[in-house]
């Protein structure tokens, strides 16, 4: 009798602790006690400053379009229903040295500039050595789509891009599939390349506090990782009806083992 209590509470022990608990599997929480807030406090971020390998999207508008022709790509009047492969051939790549190749104003470094230093010194440059305020001359600046990669535990993993300029890490995983049930929601890596090196912080998407990060809101060209949970290398099961249906297998494989032995 005590052997069959003790099967019994084994059984039960393993079928509670392989399936994944539902707080693992909810976003934005309120943790810790916390009271409901009608609002969560914005978040400051810091402008993006170019890398290299960035592409630009540089376009040039005036009160006689034909005096800013030579300064825009021939298919720029489409810019709006471009697609990705046609803004990376018509965009202007930062090298490997951080510059930019600009029609007659030649090379520009933009390397550590944000897109509005960019716009700035555009606009500066073309009114000093080439047109009058008369012009009126309106210079725009953006990244030619906002890129990131993204892999592990994810449901469509890869290099992605979206056209706006302020992408957050619930976007992001959004756009690719949302993690797995199987993904570990708790420590979600964040790869960031800056001027000093790459530095990598873990975000837990349970939490509503996690809004408050600074890496809440993602920078163009950022890596992320979606590690996997426990129960995933245990491979008993994602849910209690899985990880039941794995104990019964392994328990009448036992049995059978035991009978073709004793015979």
């Amino acid at each position: 009798m005590s052997r069959l209590v003790l099967f019994l509470l084994l059984f039960v022990s393993m079928l509670f602790t392989s399936c994944i608990p539902t707080s693992d599997l909810i976003y934005l929480q309120k943790k810790d006690g916390s009271k409901p807030t009608s609002s969560v406090s914005a978040v400051e971020t810091k402008p993006y400053r170019l890398q290299i390998n960035d592409v630009l999207s540089i376009t040039i508008k005036a009160i006689d379009p034909k005096l800013v022709t030579i300064f825009n790509p021939t298919s720029n009047d489409a810019t709006a229903g471009k697609s990705e492969t046609a803004l990376y051939f018509d965009g202007f790549t930062v090298d490997d040295h951080g510059n930019i190749r600009f029609p007659v104003l030649g090379e520009l470094n933009v390397i550590g500039y944000t897109l509005d230093e960019v716009r700035i010194r555009v606009e500066k440059q073309l009114l000093l050595e080439y047109f009058t305020k008369e012009a009126d001359i309106f210079v725009t600046v953006k990244l030619a789509g906002f890129r990131y990669t993204i892999n592990g535990e994810i449901g469509a993993p890869g290099t992605k891009s979206l056209f706006q300029e302020h992408v957050n890490i619930m976007e992001a995983i959004a756009n690719a599939g949302d993690i797995t049930i199987t993904g570990n929601r708790k420590a979600v890596t964040i790869m960031r390349k800056t001027p000093t090196g790459v530095e990598m912080h873990d975000l837990d998407l349970t939490d509503i506090n996690v809004m408050k990060s600074p890496y809440f809101y993602l920078q163009p060209n950022d890596y992320i990782y979606i590690k996997p949970l426990k129960q995933k290398s245990w491979g008993t099961g994602k849910t209690g009806i899985e990880s039941l249906g794995t104990i019964i297998t392994l328990l009448s494989l036992a049995t059978t083992t035991f009978l073709l032995l004793r015979n």
